[in-house]
Parts: C-alpha cells; sequence; structure tokens
C-alpha cells in the first residue's frame, strides 16, 4: 500500500512507473496535496489541496486508489482534513490522516470525534506527541469513543513511529 506518496498531479506517472512495473500488487492511498508527498513547503500548500480533482483520479483508477491521506501539515486549519474528507465522500472511498502537528487550533480528539468518518484511519498512533495517554498512563476515553464510531487506529510503521 503506498500512502500518499502520489497526488492528483502525478498519480498517472506513478501508476506506470511503479505501480504497472510492480511484480507485487500496489494499491494507493492519494494524498490530498496535487504533487503528492515531495515534503517541505509542497505539503503545506493549501492552493494544491483539491477534492474535486483528487476524486476524480479515483474514479480513473478504481481499484487502484482505494483512499485519501492527508499528511504533514503544519498549519492551524482544518483544510487539508476536511478537503480529504470531502474528496473521500465524493469517491465513496475512506481517508487516512498522518496528523502532522497536534496544535491546540486543531485539537486531536476534533480530528476523530468530529472530523473523521467511520471507516477513516488515524495513523501513526503511537507517536510520542500524540496525545493518547492521560497524566495517569490510561488511554484517554474520547479515543474508546472514536474507536465505536468506527474510526481505525493505524501504526503507521515509519522512523519515528514508536515513541511511546
Amino acid at each position: 500500500m503506498d500512502v500518499g506518496g502520489a497526488g492528483w498531479r502525478n498519480f498517472d506517472q506513478f501508476k506506470t512507473n511503479v505501480i504497472d512495473r510492480s511484480l507485487t500488487r500496489v494499491l494507493s492511498f492519494i494524498n490530498i496535496v496535487g504533487s503528492g508527498m515531495k515534503g517541505g513547503p509542497f505539503e503545506q500548500d493549501l492552493a494544491d489541496m483539491n477534492a474535486n480533482l483528487t476524486a476524480m483520479r479515483i474514479r480513473e483508477h478504481p481499484g487502484v486508489i482505494v483512499g485519501v491521506k492527508t499528511a504533514h501539515y503544519r498549519g492551524p486549519e482544518w483544510d487539508p482534513v476536511d478537503r480529504a474528507v470531502e474528496a473521500g465522500k465524493l469517491a465513496d472511498v475512506p481517508i487516512m490522516v498522518d496528523f502532522g502537528a497536534f496544535r491546540p487550533e486543531r485539537p486531536y480528539d476534533d480530528l476523530v470525534l468530529k472530523h473523521l468518518r467511520p471507516g477513516d484511519i488515524s495513523t501513526h498512533t503511537y507517536l510520542g506527541a500524540a496525545p493518547m495517554l492521560d497524566d495517569d498512563g490510561k488511554i484517554r476515553p474520547y479515543l474508546l469513543e472514536a474507536q465505536k464510531r468506527g474510526i481505525i487506529f493505524d501504526v503507521g510503521h515509519g522512523s519515528g513511529s514508536f515513541w511511546y
């Protein structure tokens, strides 16, 4: 599973160069950012996050693009999440959120209780900065509520995903 490597601008190239040549079946969560996970300022560009064009790419590649990813956004706005959810609704696929930065303007409990839909995924659950445990080391009750709502919590293997 590729999760966010390519966006609506470069997915066709990614499919041609990677998916179509792979001996292993590769599925994709397309990035809400048109240029994909290029890092740095590219992933902060709200103008490049287009729900309609993302949904269009998903409809062009049914069974290959199976979801939408938003990742690494550091700003105070909910726009990347909300645009990913909009694209997910338009194409009837789940979204995956790599929250990027935990900010007071974007509380994590609002993400999992108000923005995500049943079947949507919050990834990198075990980041040290993630507000998963209270001061006594217990799981925060809102996480159990979100799980009951159908939110999926994913390990999100990566270099910094096991900071507990």
